[in-house]
């Protein structure tokens, strides 16, 4: 096994001799109660400082000097929309020309096709490292390997893709080991500004083979702090009702046994709109607790965002930005420098409402998701 940290080779027949690194991580690296500095903390000027953010930066920041990106990522422009939402646009114009296309894709529940891309064709040199938890983890549950590798058109800093067992050809329908992966990424990184989030078949998943996208952004969204209200009477499942788009809420403080039920219910309410072919989006980050917070309130554990939407097949050519995790949180990756001179919260806004259900679907929806959460207290 060789230990991810030592400085990867250079050639691809050098990647492919000494295979990929391992990044083994303990129960005591999660990291709990990490807050916003006053200044948000850089990327490109210091290396983060826990264990899993120095790997992942280095490795990143070398495959970017390697040029096995499809762009150069330099610093993005970025401004915060004048309005209440506080959306962060930023501009990114080579993301918008130089992403793979989109899969031909007509079903959430989709079938793996070997014969489409998938990750089993990437180069060596786009695996960072493969993620691992110590065995012994008290309270958990046996976790699939994760390949951790670069997103060869990235939309940020960082910009990664968890992808679990790739050989398998799962599909992308999320599953409990991935979920659980990606929230324990969340909670190794010290910074504030690292999330991860899932795209379904029909959510605008570029690639049916099963993958999350983890990426740092230093800048604060509207999700981590809105306010919430209760929908079961355990309090295991809340409604964001705040603008950008209302949303279902999971929490957990921090990892062990409550961490392991959040995965659960959050895979069988995404089971529930998989089978029910409804698309859907979700988005994991540092976040206050639920209930009457604000945007200040404090980060005391780890928010998984749900959104249920209308299925959208392909990438709709001339619109601002196309309606993903990231955007229903409140980053909006914008393709062209004239719609970033120019877009309002409003516009913004309505491009979102037109990917949301109709209100009496998105009622039928919520019912049956508090029907299923139910299920626990019985």
């Amino acid at each position: 096994m060789r230990e991810c940290g030592n400085e990867p080779p250079l050639f691809q027949k050098d990647w492919e001799e000494q295979g990929v690194p391992d990044f083994v991580y303990q129960q005591k690296e999660l990291l709990e109660g990490i807050q916003w500095p006053r200044t948000a903390p850089s990327l490109r000027d210091r290396t983060p400082g826990s264990r899993f953010d120095s790997a992942l930066c280095a490795a990143w920041r070398q495959r970017m000097e390697l040029g096995l990106f499809r762009y150069r990522l330099g610093e993005l422009q970025t401004q915060t929309l004048p309005g209440v939402v506080g959306f962060v646009a930023q501009l990114n114009v080579e993301r918008g020309v130089q992403r793979r296309r989109p899969q031909n894709i007509r079903s959430v529940k989709q079938a793996f096709d070997p014969e489409q891309f998938n990750f089993n064709k990437i180069r060596p040199g786009e695996v960072l490292f493969r993620l691992l938890r110590q065995p012994d983890l008290p309270g958990a549950l046996q976790q699939e390997d994760i390949l951790v590798m670069i997103n060869v058109s990235p939309l940020e800093w960082g910009h990664v893709l968890l992808v679990p067992e790739p050989t398998r050809g799962l599909p992308q329908r999320l599953l409990p080991g991935a979920l659980r992966a990606g929230v324990e990424a969340v909670l190794l990184s010290s910074h504030p500004g690292f999330r991860v989030g899932f795209n379904s078949l029909g959510g605008l998943a570029s690639v049916n083979h099963l993958h999350l996208h983890g990426y740092y952004l230093a800048h604060r969204l509207p999700v981590e702090g809105s306010p919430s209200e209760p929908l079961d009477p355990g309090g295991r499942l809340h409604l964001l009702r705040a603008l950008p788009a209302p949303g279902f809420l999971f929490y957990t403080s921090g990892p062990g046994p409550d961490l392991e039920a959040l995965v659960d219910r959050v895979c069988r309410a995404t089971d529930y709109l998989t089978d029910h072919e409804i698309a859907h989006n979700l988005f994991v980050t540092r976040g206050a607790p639920p209930g009457k917070t604000s945007p200040s309130s404090a980060l005391t554990g780890i928010r998984v965002i749900l959104w249920a939407r209308k299925s959208s097949f392909g990438v709709k050519e001339g619109e601002a930005f196309n309606v993903a995790l990231c955007e229903l949180a409140g980053h909006l990756p914008i393709k062209t420098s004239q719609d970033f001179g120019s877009l309002t919260e409003a516009a913004a806004l309505a491009l979102i409402r037109d990917c949301l259900l109709p209100p009496a679907q998105a009622e039928e929806v919520q019912a049956a998701l508090v029907a299923l959460i139910a299920q626990d207290e019985q």
